[in-house]
């Protein structure tokens, strides 16, 4: 190899890589039917998650969505109109707007997450410790870089 040249991926990545799809495809899938029952859209049920969090600026939820920030000054309106989310200036920054959960916004985002059933009777087969193995696998596929 020159150094430019990519490694074919080995028949036991391909398959681990179709795996995460699927898995990532089954995980959507019921997150839509999920926030449909609480009439919100995936993208705004997802928002809602990370804000119910705490207050986050909308830039970084842009950040976190892959997404241009004007879909989600989109998505911040329609939870707004649904009395789930508002805007607030950041203290420290008045030029910076977060976006805030309201009280029934957290609570829909509780609900939302606890009736997410996908994975949820696979991963409770597995033993705690298999789960933080595969936590901590995951955690090492998103993020390469060793812990301090």
């Amino acid at each position: 190899m020159t150094g430019r040249e990519t490694p074919r991926m080995d028949p036991l990545t391909a398959e681990v890589v179709d795996l995460i799809g699927t898995m990532v495809q089954r995980f959507h899938q019921e997150y839509d039917a999920a926030a449909a029952v609480h009439h919100l859209t995936g993208a705004q049920a997802r928002v809602l998650a990370l804000v119910s969090g705490g207050p986050m600026p909308m830039r970084r939820i842009a950040e976190r969505l892959k997404c241009e920030p004007s879909n989600v000054t989109g998505i911040i309106d329609r939870l707004e109109a649904q009395g789930l989310a508002e805007r607030r200036s950041d203290p420290a920054d008045r030029r910076v707007k977060l976006a805030v959960a309201t009280g029934a916004g957290r609570d829909t985002a509780t609900r939302l997450r606890e009736s997410l059933d996908f994975a949820r009777e696979p991963l409770a087969a597995l033993s705690e410790h298999e789960r933080r193995a595969l936590r901590d696998l995951l955690k090492r596929v998103i993020d390469p870089r060793p812990a301090d």
